[in-house]
């Protein structure tokens, strides 16, 4: 399974809302800069349509069958990720209906228990990995009418947020896996990298 991606997971078929000829934008490639740059707030007062952008951003989501996707992703240097986990329900039942949007978010905490799962990402297609993370997140974002939020999510939902806050960190989840696993995909990133990839969405990848 995919997250971000093609973020870690079986995604049904039904996943995708409606259909389209192409995806709104094309995946940017591990090997893109973008991807490991910290991303910078966006202002409440700038130009841009954060609602269409969001939009947008979900319809090529969809269209990747992932269940997140981080602005970074699509070549946006900004804080602002979505999600809709809802096709991970069958894995936990709290994910139903969980679709959001994050807005200049902020990790206030994470704690609890580390716990592995298999993640993958749709910028690095094909290689897939078990990393460990906190059971427990707090974070603080803003809405699609810049609202402000704290809530605290645990298990799979705080899993697909961490996933996604790493995005706009300059982080990407091949970082948290063990040296052993790094060595094995090595070959495989630098392909991607040279778009030596097959994948059934768009990618933009480096020249």
């Amino acid at each position: 399974m995919y997250f971000c991606t093609n973020l870690l997971f079986r995604l049904l078929s039904n996943h995708l809302r409606k259909p389209i000829q192409e995806m709104i934008y094309p995946i940017v490639a591990y090997g893109d800069p973008v991807l490991k740059k910290v991303a910078q707030p966006i202002d409440k007062n700038s130009s841009l349509d954060i609602k269409k952008l969001a939009e947008d951003m979900f319809e090529t989501m969809y269209q990747a069958k992932g269940v997140g996707l981080a602005a970074p992703q699509i070549g946006m240097s900004i804080r602002m990720f979505v999600i809709d986990a809802e096709a991970l329900d069958d894995e936990d039942e709290k994910l139903k209906g969980m679709k959001k949007v994050f807005i200049n978010a902020q990790m206030l905490e994470e704690t609890g228990e580390e716990w592995a799962f298999e993640e993958g990402c749709l910028s690095i297609p094909g290689i897939r990995g078990d990393v460990e993370r906190k059971d427990k997140i707090t974070i603080r974002y803003n809405d699609l009418d810049w609202n402000e939020h704290t809530e605290t999510y645990e298990g799979l939902a705080a899993r697909v947020i961490q996933h996604e806050y790493d995005h706009i960190e300059g982080k990407l989840f091949i970082e948290y896996l063990a040296p052993v696993k790094k060595q094995v995909i090595k070959n495989k990133l630098t392909g991607i990298a040279k778009g030596i990839v097959k994948v059934d969405y768009r990618m933009k990848f480096v020249k």
